[in-house]
């Protein structure tokens, strides 16, 4: 029915070859593609923010706390799309009540609880715990009584008791490294498992997501710090911001390469879907996989980057590159996200046809809601920014290259 009301409106003009009725429409829309990018996002942020609690990256310090709002801030939102996705969010209940072990998409919920209650917020707890005692005690009216809440009764501020709040917040910080491999690399286990897909089934597609999430993450804390920082008309740490950089570098490097090693290995298989990946490649997708996610956000923004840490520029301009090329690192993420989760249901099952995507602008897989829901996390993070403040004093300052 929906075909041959399509092809009575026009809609089925921008069919070709040979497609089923039920290939036309696409069951995976918008808001799966802003699901993944979300989740990508938190797992980024977390694994930033391991870098100074269990690799001692000490210049990343003061984007420590803000990278753990960040990623909780995120990692709250993140399920919407899946929600909004049911039709009837009360259907993820069930996911609950009746477990399938099977499932890769149901397990998500165990994955997404423990994640949310047992790394982030224990380990925000445990890093702001001091902070939370002395604001209870000195702030006035209905804060002060949110932070005696936010205490847990737990006001001693010992040296042991410190000492013990900073070794259990390490612990949790290395017990969530593999919990943040988890929480996105089985996103792309999802995809990569579909065996009947050849646009998807792939062994790399795990780490493919897992390294375009970090990437994504450290553009996002990038983008966060110097927003934050211009608006709060303080300096930016420069050697922090500088070191931001480099493994936003690196990871890309990492990124790019293991994406253009996915690209070969499908180029030497040269299975029978070949061909129609092509087309799909060369029409569908050129727009949004060659311009969008190699071009504008992969090679102008790594050489840009480059050429900006590593070259003889000024520390104005430098700043400029950073934010513009961290700008543009969000734009190809997401586009990686869309080409995979769209580019993977354009072809026909018998590998004869092609079909549209058309997002619409309205309703719940609607372009509105899309934005909606990658705003409010920026929104939830300044509320949390306003209730837990990120921002060292003695870190302000900005130093060095």
């Amino acid at each position: 029915m929906q075909l041959l009301i399509s092809m009575m409106t026009g809609d089925f003009q921008g069919v070709t070859g040979y497609i089923y009725p039920n290939e036309f429409v696409l069951h995976w829309e918008l808001l799966i593609v802003v699901y993944p990018y979300l989740t990508g996002l938190v797992a980024g942020a977390f694994i930033l923010a391991s870098l100074e609690r269990v690799f001692n990256v000490k210049v990343l310090q003061p984007v420590y706390r803000l990278s753990l709002l960040a990623a909780l801030a995120f990692l709250f939102v993140a399920p919407l799309p899946l929600l909004a996705h049911l039709g009837h969010p009360g259907r993820s209940f069930e996911m609950f009540l009746t477990p399938h072990t099977k499932s890769a998409m149901a397990m998500f919920g165990f994955v997404y609880a423990w994640y949310l209650m047992v790394v982030l917020l224990l380990e925000i707890w445990f890093d702001y715990r001091k902070d939370i005692v002395n604001w209870s005690r000195e702030k006035k009216g209905l804060s002060k009584y949110i932070y005696k809440i936010l205490t847990l009764g737990a006001t001693d501020l010992s040296k042991d008791a410190i000492r013990f709040d900073d070794k259990i917040g390490k612990i949790i910080t290395i017990i969530g490294i593999p919990s943040a491999f988890l929480l996105h690399g089985y996103v792309g286990f999802i995809f990569g498992s579909i065996k009947a897909n050849p646009w998807w089934s792939s062994v790399l597609m795990p780490i493919v997501f897992l390294f375009s999430a970090i990437v994504s993450g450290i553009a996002l804390i990038i983008l966060i710090y110097m927003v934050t920082t211009m608006f709060r008309w303080k300096q930016v740490n420069m050697p922090c911001l500088n070191k931001l950089v480099e493994f936003l570098i690196y990871a890309m490097i990492v990124d790019f390469s293991l994406e253009l090693l996915d690209f070969i290995q499908r180029l030497y298989e040269s299975e029978e879907s070949i061909t129609i990946l092509s087309q799909m490649i060369s029409s569908r997708l050129f727009i949004s996989l060659i311009v969008s996610q190699i071009i504008i956000g992969g090679v102008i923004p790594l050489v840009s980057l480059i050429w900006a840490r590593f070259g003889q520029v000024p520390d104005e301009m430098r700043r400029i590159v950073y934010f513009i090329g961290a700008l543009l690192v969000q734009v190809g993420i997401f586009s990686t996200r869309w080409n995979v989760v769209i580019g993977g249901q354009l072809f026909s099952k018998s590998l004869r046809g092609l079909t549209v995507y058309k997002i619409e602008l309205f309703g719940l897989e609607g372009l509105l809601m899309a934005c909606f829901l990658l705003i409010l996390p920026l929104i939830l993070l300044y509320i949390m920014a306003k209730v837990l403040p990120p921002w060292s004093a003695e870190l302000e300052s900005s130093t060095g290259k």
